[in-house]
């Protein structure tokens, strides 16, 4: 198996895309993590997170580990540079609509 991903198959991007052996256990599959807030270093280090202008984890429900290699992997097997996961059909949709809209714009939707 070749380690650059470029040359992989879509078998293989299924099972190793987006993870990376975790440096301390060499565990291969990712953990599922559990955990729902994460510590900061200081009030100025939450400020940089949260004002995204360093890369961290700040809250489970936006980003933790686990979801990370998820979106990874899904890029990676949709050809695409990036995913997104949401908690439902409907926050996805919501998501979608909110980005694609603007102010002033009407939006049409059937119940059906």
């Amino acid at each position: 198996m070749s380690n650059d991903p470029a040359n992989w198959g879509f078998e293989t991007a299924q099972i190793h895309a987006g993870a990376s052996p975790d440096p301390t256990t060499n565990a291969v599959v990712t953990p599922i993590y559990n955990t729902t807030a994460y510590v900061f270093n200081s009030s100025e280090h939450a400020a940089k997170l949260f004002g995204l202008a360093e890369f961290g984890n700040i809250y489970t429900r936006i980003m933790n580990p686990t979801q990370d290699v998820a979106e990874k992997r899904i890029a990676a097997l949709e050809g695409g540079t990036a995913a997104l996961l949401l908690s439902s059909g409907q926050a996805a949709e919501t998501f979608a609509i909110l980005n694609i809209a603007q102010a002033g714009d009407h939006i049409v939707a059937s119940s059906t």
